[in-house]
């Protein structure tokens, strides 16, 4: 009877401990799986960045508004420290206006500030935060803040905000 009872309890102790083992295997890969989609997002995100700002320093007006949400509501604003200047766009028709005058009256290419390849980006279903920092060859440094939608399986712009500090030689004036 003794030998029972002892069997008994370690026949339960092993169930338990393997019905534990189970849930913790699953949420360890469901963790795995959420950091893979994460980091897909990223690198979409990454990639549409990269090249709105190629297609902007290009002067490829085509090929930058295919990177825009065009919608009544985004916005675009400007904060440029070393110009003392701000500018403020609210709406794709005016955004697109502005970047399509800036482009004509400003032709010519701008060199290439160096491609991002690190940003913090907040997922939020089909939406995203984006911040990062980005040396400009002309700008100095600048600060960037995106709003990302998913828009039929493809992130683009909803909101941008820039603020332009400069290069040291223009922050120490």
């Amino acid at each position: 009877m003794k030998f029972k009872k002892i069997l008994m309890l370690v026949l339960s102790s092993l169930l338990a401990t393997t019905s534990c083992e189970e849930p913790n295997k699953q949420q360890g890969e469901a963790i795995t799986s959420q950091k893979v989609i994460i980091e897909q997002e990223r690198k979409a995100i990454l990639a549409t960045l990269n090249n709105e700002t190629k297609a902007a320093f290009q002067r490829d007006y085509e090929a930058w508004q295919t990177k825009w949400v065009h919608d009544p509501d985004i916005t675009k604003i400007y904060l440029d420290f070393p110009e003392n200047t701000f500018s403020e766009s609210v709406g794709w028709n005016e955004i697109s206006q502005f970047v399509k005058t800036f482009m004509e009256e400003h032709p010519e290419t701008e060199p290439l500030p160096e491609l991002l390849d690190e940003i913090e980006v907040r997922l939020y279903g089909n939406g995203a935060w984006v911040t990062y920092e980005q040396q400009d060859a002309l700008r100095g440094r600048k600060r960037e803040t995106r709003l990302m939608e998913k828009v039929n399986g493809e992130w683009k712009i909803a909101g941008m905000q820039t603020t332009i500090y400069g290069s040291e030689t223009n922050e120490t004036k």
